[in-house]
């Protein structure tokens, strides 16, 4: 059975890069009929909150993405600790003692001498004896694993055919001097022993992938299957990262005021061979999706599309959906007031200033008493309904002659005080003849 993981770290909010994984993820998961899994990578004691825990899992609820099964890092190192023993005593972690200066100085030594900047493995070299001079002046190792130096090779779910030289690689450290893991052991031991069958995740891992595959060989573990997608860039090429903090789920959500699934809809679709669209459910997105659609070029990720989006999945959005948000903002006004705002909706909120213009009270704009004055006494009689907006201009053309803007603008102005807004034949009944003869004697109403 497919069996896919999101693997986010609880050191900060979740954004519009890694949302974008999860979503791949979750949707390979619910295509197949296998399980999504929520990882917590929290191995960074220091770091790592549980109030960045908690946002994670709200802002995956708010999205609509759910998880089958769900664990903590934290709560296995033992399972980290028993592979680590297994390498050192297969020989393929070992100690280093270099410290980070001179860690530096090898690398900028190397490439001043055109040479790639590869970890040297002098620390293999080391005697018992210089080990136990390096730990008697108090230094501590950081632990290494110790690659082929043979080509690892996948077929990449998105990237197709790949190989990795490891002998251009430094051995990856897995263990610091603190004792603390980096990622990488947690992760392979976690997928091993969890039986991920494919990973997704950004291309800026696909090196790591090879390491890994040796380490989940060493493990004595099958590597999955790997898809790396194309990172998100901005809308104009460039890099997002400076952008990450303004583009996070939760601001999008409070401060922005957007849709789930505008959001879902736009990263799910970004970078593949599929139009942009928005989708009401995630059902609409898993009819479509195939990882084979991705392109290997950078995903262009715009905060304008993104806006077009939301705006259209609230142009098509049935009273019944909105009713229960609306009653949540004080904004429900009935069927008929939502039908009526709703063609002009860039975020739900927007609602409550339409609906406005229908309860007012509304300080008219009249530029042209006289035009005002003629308009009322041409205003149909009785109650106002949907032809009453064609009857009433019609009669105005005949009387004055105005025609186009001349003729229209001036009664959205002194009817809705805007100069733009929904449809006048729609809001005029709403408004009623009471209120609309008040407006255009001039009083606020």
């Amino acid at each position: 059975m497919t069996k896919v993981r999101f693997a986010p770290s609880p050191t900060g909010k979740l954004h519009v890069g890694n949302v974008r994984t999860a979503i791949f993820n979750y949707l390979f998961a619910r295509k197949s009929g296998g399980t999504f899994v929520l990882r917590i990578d929290d191995t960074d004691v220091e770091r790592s909150t549980q109030a960045f825990e908690d946002g994670i899992r709200a802002d995956l609820t708010w999205l609509g993405i759910s998880w089958d099964e769900t664990f903590k890092q934290s709560d296995r190192f033992d399972r980290y600790a028993a592979a680590a023993e297994k390498l050192k005593a297969e020989g393929l972690l070992y100690p280093c003692y270099e410290t980070g200066d001179e860690l530096d100085r090898k690398r900028r030594l190397q490439m001043a001498n055109g040479r790639p900047p590869v970890y040297d493995r002098a620390a293999l070299a080391l005697t018992d004896d210089e080990k136990a001079a390096f730990e008697a002046e108090g230094r501590k190792p950081h632990w290494r694993f110790k690659l082929s130096g043979n080509p690892v090779q996948w077929d990449d779910m998105v990237r197709g055919h790949v190989s990795i030289a490891t002998s251009s690689l430094s051995d990856p450290i897995l263990i610091r001097e603190d004792g603390s893991y980096l990622y990488t052991l947690p992760s392979v031991v976690d997928d091993i022993e969890a039986d991920i069958t494919h990973i997704i995740r950004g291309e800026d891992h696909t090196t790591n992938s090879g390491a890994q595959i040796e380490i989940f060989e060493a493990l004595g573990g099958k590597a999955p299957l790997f898809g790396h997608q194309a990172l998100l860039v901005g809308a104009d090429g460039g890099k997002l990262s400076k952008r990450l903090g303004s583009l996070g789920i939760q601001e999008l959500r409070d401060a922005e005021g957007l849709e789930p699934m505008a959001i879902m809809s736009l990263l799910a679709k970004i970078g593949t061979s599929d139009p942009v669209d928005a989708f009401a459910d995630v059902d609409g997105l898993l009819e479509g999706f195939d990882l084979g659609k991705l392109s290997r070029s950078p995903a262009r990720f715009d905060d304008e599309e993104l806006k077009r989006v939301n705006a259209k999945l609230l142009h098509a959005m049935p009273y019944a959906a909105a009713q229960p948000r609306l009653a949540e903002l004080g904004a429900d006004k009935g069927e008929a007031v939502w039908e009526a705002v709703r063609p002009n909706l860039e975020i739900l909120a927007d609602v409550k200033a339409w609906a406005a213009l229908i309860d007012g009270p509304v300080t008219p704009v009249i530029e042209e008493a006289d035009y005002a004055a003629v308009a009322a006494d041409y205003l149909p009689a009785g109650e106002l309904d949907s032809d009453s907006w064609s009857v009433w201009t019609n009669a105005l053309k005949e009387a004055t002659g105005r025609k186009g803007k001349q003729l229209f603008m001036p009664l959205r102005l002194m009817l809705t005080g805007e100069p733009r807004g929904p449809e006048m034949a729609v809001l005029l009944p709403l408004i009623g003849r009471e209120t609309v003869l008040k407006r255009l004697a001039g009083e606020a109403a």
